[in-house]
């Protein structure tokens, strides 16, 4: 049995572009340890202001009641721009925001976008369905100016949902995909492989820094890498195959136990690791006692050779009520290959570097 990761969320020269991403939080909790807390809520009782620090490529959101969960970073489209807050997301492949016409619940709470409010709006009728593992969405695709920091795609194909389903008490309005273009007549050009056409970008890469805890700093980059934000050198992955962001795993090991290999081994896998951790199930997820987090093994995972472990304190999250639960979660499918998504808990320990040129991603020990 084969074993393969989709990772997801170089060194070059040149322009290197990096956007600042905001891991959301709740305010309560940003604005208390500044002692800021009871001013804000009495000068913004409804709508809190954006808040850019200029110069910086840093834009901070102060945020009402939302959880520690996301990564979400600032794009505009149309002209005189619109401002949205997105997931950068690589295992999609399509720039996509709520439209005013979007009458699912979900849109309500979220910024739509105001087609009738841009001079470089135009219209298609072309229809798409995207399915996501937590919901799906029905959208039109339009093209308008679009911006990601400095960076500006003209007549830009996106999707404007129409209808959106399992998204409920998701605080970003919309998702920006940074997957392979899929082979569709419906489905937009990814707004990367526009700006990498027009030669805005000077490499075909982009990578990510994901802060830790409740630290600022997180940046998608685009065009180029930073050096400052990894240590060591960065081990580059082949693909699995040209077209998604898929690369093999050698295998998996906790406690010196191998639990899974490309040879394919006995046991369901998540089962057991929730058994080696001693978590227990309640409702949907596998809880164990905090006190006990500092003595829990590390998992590792050995891709092209070199080992990736992750300790039980990145592992190990705290719900609203405190109390600890894994971040090893098991999804049905139907597939010959298992398969793992190494998201936030991974790449919060290790630099990502999405290599489109070579069809190949680079790792590194994050700062």
């Amino acid at each position: 049995m084969k074993w393969l990761v989709l990772l997801g969320l170089v060194v070059f020269t040149e322009c290197i572009v990096k956007i600042p991403l905001r891991r959301v939080k709740t305010m309560r909790k940003t604005l208390s340890g500044k002692n800021m807390l009871n001013n804000v809520l009495m000068e913004h009782p409804y709508r809190l202001p954006q808040i850019s620090f200029h110069g910086s490529n840093l834009t901070i959101h102060p945020l009402r009641n939302i959880r520690d969960t996301f990564y979400v970073g600032n794009i505009t489209i149309g002209t005189p721009p619109q401002e949205f807050q997105v997931v950068f997301d690589t295992g999609s492949a399509v720039l996509w925001v709520p439209s005013v016409f979007c009458n699912s619940s979900t849109c309500s709470t979220h910024v739509r976008f105001r087609h009738h409010q841009s001079s470089t709006f135009r219209p298609t009728n072309k229809t798409f369905w995207i399915n996501y593992g937590a919901g799906r969405m029905k959208g039109v695709v339009a093209h308008d100016t679009v911006r990601i920091g400095d960076l500006v795609s003209t007549d830009q194909p996106f999707g404007l949902s129409m209808a959106e389903y399992g998204f409920e008490g998701r605080r970003f309005d919309g998702i920006l995909g940074l997957n392979y273009p899929k082979q569709s007549y419906s489905r937009p050009i990814p707004i990367f492989d526009k700006l990498k056409n027009q030669g805005a970008i000077s490499e075909p890469v982009f990578a990510f820094y994901l802060s830790k805890d409740e630290q600022e700093g997180s940046v998608v980059m685009f065009g180029g890498v930073d050096h400052r934000y990894y240590k060591g050198e960065l081990n580059w992955v082949p693909l699995v195959r040209v077209g998604d962001w898929t690369i093999h795993v050698d295998r998996i090991t906790m406690k010196r136990e191998v639990i899974a290999c490309s040879d394919g081994c006995p046991g369901r896998l998540v089962d057991n690791i929730q058994k080696l951790t001693g978590a227990k199930p309640r409702g949907s997820k596998h809880y164990v006692s905090c006190s006990v987090v500092n003595t829990l093994p590390s998992i590792v995972f050995t891709i092209n050779g070199i080992n990736y472990p992750v300790p039980a304190q990145a592992y190990i999250l705290k719900d609203s009520r405190g109390r600890c639960y894994t971040a090893f979660r098991e999804k049905r499918v139907r597939t010959s290959t298992e398969s793992w998504v190494l998201g936030d808990v991974f790449l919060r320990l290790y630099f990502s570097v999405f290599d489109r040129g070579n069809d190949r991603i680079g790792l590194a020990l994050a700062v």
